[in-house]
């Protein structure tokens, strides 16, 4: 999440998946404001998780989308402008997991 605030990344919160899914630990959802600014926060996300030595990595959305998704594993990362995130309503579907706000 240090990499999403350094991008000025609005409500980022962070769910435990652990006990709920099989398909990852945790969840990260970010706020982005602009194309442009959810592209950038993707990216630099990816040159952390690289130089901590994550490999498997997947990116799905990228370039103009409202949504981007970073999987890296054990913990996936949506980036949302505010319209996609209200639509979308992840943390009301993973509610009883929410952790605190970053």
């Amino acid at each position: 999440t240090e990499s999403l605030a350094d991008d000025k990344a609005e409500n980022i919160v962070t769910i435990d998946l652990a006990s709920r899914a099989s398909f990852a630990d945790r969840m990260v959802v970010a706020t982005g404001l602009a194309d442009r600014q959810i592209a950038a926060m993707a990216t630099h996300l990816l040159e952390k998780l690289a130089a901590i030595g994550v490999k498997r990595v997947q990116v799905e959305g990228a370039g103009g989308s409202d949504w981007v998704l970073v999987d890296a594993g054990d913990i996936v990362v949506h980036l949302f402008k505010p319209e996609a995130r209200e639509l979308y309503a992840l943390e009301k579907m993973w509610s009883a997991d929410l952790d605190e706000p970053v």
